[in-house]
This record gives structure tokens, C-alpha cells and sequence, in this order.
């Protein structure tokens, strides 16, 4: 099978996170003896400087006029590399505009995307359904990653499976660190309500690995670091945080998960989809710095609670979120497209 994925957000180094879950899902299809073609910004086609910094959406509403060259560059490289192709996979929704034009049958990915805001996946497929439907319904099948966002895109009128995004689920993982860590990993920008999260634990042990916008709000952080580092951070922690209520998935939240580390998130967006409260992780309410202050006291001072949470996310991830069981049902999906 020779596929050709299409991508707007692509890491560029070992250290940077976008993208990164797509970057992982092509490596494992490798692996599956799948024969992948990328087409990601400056690797694959030009983006006019649209794809990274604060962001697709971000850059386009202030550079709108770069937005027909972008597509025009992403036609062009679609069209010369699906020829060797059997199937496209496009992640986002803007890609699906183009991967209707490829000439081969596509499967589209829906991530969500708190940092697009009213020009997320979500926020779009429940403001504009009319749009989100004439894009999406040529596809051969559409995935999304949580449930949250399923919910959304049916109610616009369009089928779709939910598939998580996968993680690596260790077969051993180590005691925390003493004294004990609270981590947060993720891009520091104002939707990821990093100004909760400093009011909220910034005088405790807190390791913030991340880089963006606010990185001046946070002197200590660490910045953009190999995903290699991120594990051992991950062993280290007692607590990690997951502040942003409109994430798309919660890529941050499921690998702690996977670490058997408990988890405080806000109760929205795709989190729900990970932490049942009292039973996989705590939630608390979005925007709400006492309360997470709370639930992250209770972790700290009661660690027979922190390890029974932690013990059950991890089942709950490796059942839900280990890499054999979605790249499984992606190949399932390629197969109903390809068929079809």
C-alpha cells in the first residue's frame, strides 16, 4: 500500500511538538510495511512562512493573501506524488480542500486545534456545517481524534470514526522524583491558559517543558525539548497538569497517562475523552486556578491516591491509545477507502 499523507503542521526538529503525533503515526505505518510519501510545510510544498509560529489559522488571518498561493503549492506537490500512489491521508481540515483534487481516494483527520479558535476543526463544524460538509463529504472516510470532536463534525451531517492519537506505552516506568515534581508540557500560548496555570502551581515544584508566545511569563521553563526528554520528565513527575480545556486530543495528558502518572485537566475538549474524574485522573473546571491548586495538593499529599489514578490511566491508555490498536484500525479505515 503506498500512501501519501498531507499535512499543514510537521516537526521540523527533535524538540518541536507540532505535529509530532503525525510524524509518529508515519513512522509506526512504516514499520507495518506501508509505503509513506510526506507532503508537510518546506518539505513537501511551500508555505509561505503560513504554517509554523502562532499557528495556520493565526497566520492567515493576518496574511490572507498568501492563503491561494499556499493551496496552489500544496495542489501542484499533490498531484505530481499521488500519481504513485493508492491513498491520501490528510490531517486537518484545510487539507481536505485539496486532497479532493488529488486523484486518488483520501481519508481526512481531524485533530481539533485550540490555537485556531473560531477556525478550529470543532468550532467550524458547529458555526459553518455547510462548509465543513461540502469539504469533507467526497472523502472515503473521515477520523477524528476524540469523541468531543466526533460529536461536533456528526452534527454538521458528516460519518466519522474516532481513532486516538497513539502513544508509546512503556513496559516499565520508575518511581517519581523527591521532592516531588508538577509538570506541564505544551506549547506556552495564551489558549493553553497558561496564566491559570502559573497562578494555580507556579510557586510549587513546577517543570514547564514548552516554548511560545509567553515564554517570558515563564523564566524557568525549559523550552521546546526532545521527545526523549519529555519521557524522563514524565518518570520524574508526581503530578501532571493539563490546563487548556479545548484541546483537540491531549497529547501531553494521554502520555502521562501511559507513564502511570495522575493527571489534573480541565474538564472540556478532548480531555474528557481521557480523564474520568476520581477514577483516571482529576478534573476541575477550565479557568480555575483555586481548584486546580486543589486537586494538585490532594495528588502531592496523598500518594497512595496518585499512584491508584495513575495505575488505572495507564490500563486505560494501553487499552485505548497503544500504537498496535490505532494503527490497526487506521489500516482498517485505508482498507474501506480503498475498496470503496
Amino acid at each position: 500500500m503506498r500512501v501519501v499523507v498531507l499535512t499543514t503542521s510537521w516537526p521540523r526538529t527533535e524538540s518541536e511538538f507540532a505535529g509530532r503525533f503525525v510524524a509518529d503515526a508515519v513512522d509506526r505505518l512504516r514499520e507495518r510495511a506501508v509505503e509513506v510519501e510526506v507532503l508537510a510545510p518546506g518539505s513537501g510544498y511551500r508555505d509561505y512562512g503560513l504554517a509554523y509560529g502562532g499557528g495556520m489559522a493565526a497566520n492567515v488571518r493576518r496574511r490572507p493573501w498568501l492563503a491561494p498561493l499556499l493551496l496552489l503549492s500544496m495542489w501542484r506537490a499533490l498531484r505530481r506524488t499521488a500519481r504513485a500512489g493508492d491513498l491520501v491521508h490528510a490531517h486537518w481540515l484545510l487539507t481536505a480542500a485539496v486532497a479532493r483534487f488529488g486523484g486518488r481516494p483520501f481519508v481526512v483527520t481531524l485533530h481539533g486545534s485550540g490555537s485556531a479558535g473560531r477556525f478550529s476543526d470543532e468550532e467550524l463544524s458547529r458555526s459553518r456545517p455547510r462548509l465543513v460538509r461540502s469539504l469533507l463529504r467526497p472523502a472515503a472516510a473521515v477520523i477524528c481524534v476524540s469523541e468531543t470532536l466526533a460529536a461536533a463534525v456528526r452534527e454538521a451531517g458528516v460519518d466519522t470514526v474516532v481513532i486516538p492519537n497513539g502513544v508509546r506505552i512503556p513496559d516499565e516506568v520508575a518511581r517519581p522524583a523527591e521532592p516531588p515534581e508538577v509538570l506541564y508540557v505544551g506549547r506556552l500560548s495564551p489558549e493553553k491558559n497558561i496564566d491559570t496555570l502559573l497562578e494555580a502551581v507556579g510557586d510549587l515544584n513546577l517543570v514547564v517543558a514548552g516554548d511560545g508566545p509567553l515564554r517570558d511569563r515563564v523564566p524557568n521553563a525549559l523550552g521546546a525539548v526532545p521527545h526523549a526528554e519529555v519521557e524522563s520528565l514524565l518518570e520524574r513527575a508526581s503530578v501532571v497538569v493539563a490546563p487548556c480545556e479545548r484541546e483537540g486530543f491531549g497529547l501531553a495528558a494521554a502520555e502521562a497517562m501511559a507513564f502511570g502518572r495522575p493527571v489534573v485537566a480541565a474538564a472540556g475538549g478532548g480531555l474528557l475523552d481521557l480523564v474520568a474524574d476520581e477514577e483516571t485522573g482529576l478534573l476541575v473546571p477550565p479557568r480555575d486556578a483555586a481548584a486546580l491548586r486543589a486537586a494538585v495538593e490532594r495528588l502531592l499529599g496523598d500518594p497512595d491516591l496518585g499512584e491508584r489514578l495513575g495505575l488505572a490511566g495507564r490500563d486505560f491508555a494501553r487499552e485505548r491509545f497503544g500504537w498496535d490498536g490505532v494503527i490497526e484500525r487506521t489500516l482498517e479505515v485505508y482498507g474501506r477507502a480503498l475498496g470503496a
